[in-house]
């Protein structure tokens, strides 16, 4: 059986900066992981050097069959201090835009991919209500700079993962564990958000602009139907409900969470685990896809991340077939889904988890940096050259 996908269906691989450029000191992740007491493994350090290699790392993603490349501005290169904006690293990254139009890809930019400046920081970071507007100045002042060459605008990468893991959980930063913070932040968040696509749109260019959204396939083990609602009410819901607007909405997905009565049940006995400790369950994809479409009134979905963390290749494989499978499901029932988005591009920072998890079609090596097409890579560019997937 082929699936086909629609004419214009955007195929791309994903990094972000912080993960990939190195040497950015100057944002609150650089502070954390260097703290002791934070709980990362390790630091980013040079990371892969994307800043001064990125033209090489797009030659590997045009010329294995993508048409577009997405990656993150780095706001504390571009405002090092509040109100000093870094010419150069705007055109920096006016290039990096340059650079994938020249190759065939169009550039998907998000603004905020889980980095803040240290200066926000020192005013509060993300629990500051005039965040939204610091934000929001930010994007106006790139999109003037970079507007006319964007494809697509993703305003904050997973603002509901920051909200979780930054001030409930307490393993990003600024590591705080607070209930009741962690609801305000959920609310500045929405508010930056919708601020930040109004100053996307007022520059120059015409991308389509939303959000993009950890979204995970929520099951309910017996009696924990109402436990799942409020989880995912805080976790998603407040976020798709906030995105009704926007252009599209950016789905990430990686597996399902099931949902007992009180406290995290074990993984099911027999279900394969990735090194991110995720179950392997790339049918999630299909159903976040149908949930985003859903409870945002039928606003285009763009699949902005979906991958595995493995050291085994094949099972990459396995997973993205499976995961594209529901796609096409998805598609055959009318939901308009704009493209697919492969994280990662390359072996990169896996925040707190450091260097360990595997995610890339592409290796790197820790020593020389050099990358290396896995066999995962050429599959997939293929699929994407073709915009078809032959299943049996």
């Amino acid at each position: 059986m082929r699936i086909t996908f629609p004419d214009g269906f955007v195929w791309g691989t994903a990094t972000a900066a912080h993960q990939v450029e190195g040497g950015n000191w100057n944002n609150d992740w650089w502070m954390w992981e260097h703290n002791p007491l934070s709980g990362c493994v390790e630091t980013s350090g040079d990371a892969c050097d994307h800043y001064h290699r990125y033209a090489e790392d797009l030659d590997l993603v045009a010329g294995l069959g993508f048409n577009s490349y997405r990656f993150s501005l780095e706001w504390s290169r571009i405002e090092p201090e509040e109100g000093e904006w870094s010419l150069a690293a705007l055109d920096h990254y006016r290039r990096v835009c340059a650079a994938c139009h020249e190759r065939g890809l169009t550039p998907i930019v998000t603004f905020h991919h889980f980095t803040t400046p240290r200066w926000v920081s020192h005013h509060g970071g993300w629990e500051e209500p005039d965040t939204a507007d610091r934000f929001a100045r930010f994007c106006e002042r790139a999109t003037a700079h970079l507007g006319d060459l964007i494809g697509w605008a993703c305003t904050i990468n997973e603002p509901n993962v920051v909200a979780l893991m930054g001030y409930l959980v307490g393993m990003f930063p600024p590591g705080r564990r607070d209930a009741a913070l962690r609801r305000c932040v959920n609310d500045i968040f929405i508010d930056a958000h919708h601020k930040a696509v109004a100053a996307i749109r007022s520059g120059p260019g015409d991308a389509p602009v939303g959000m993009t959204l950890s979204m995970s396939d929520y099951q309910a083990l017996e009696g924990g139907e109402a436990r799942l609602e409020r989880i995912r009410r805080g976790m998603e819901d407040v976020f798709l409900e906030a995105a009704s607007g926007d252009d599209f909405i950016g789905v990430q997905t990686y597996s399902r969470t099931r949902v007992a009565p009180s406290g995290p049940p074990e993984p099911e006995d027999g279900v394969e685990l990735t090194q991110m400790g995720y179950e392997f369950w790339p049918d999630a994809l299909e159903a976040t896809i149908r949930r985003a479409y859903q409870v945002t009134g039928g606003i285009p979905v763009m699949v902005t991340e979906n991958g595995i963390g493995t050291a085994d290749d094949s099972r990459r494989v396995a997973y993205v077939t499976t995961a594209l499978e529901g796609v096409g499901r998805c598609l055959a029932d009318g939901i308009d889904v704009r493209g697919y988005v492969y994280w990662t591009t390359m072996d990169n920072f896996e925040w707190a988890m450091g260097y360990q998890p595997t995610f890339g079609l592409v290796a790197v090596d820790r020593e020389t940096l050099r990358r290396t097409p896995k066999p995962s890579a050429s599959w997939l560019g293929s699929i994407a050259s073709a915009n078809a997937l032959d299943v049996e």
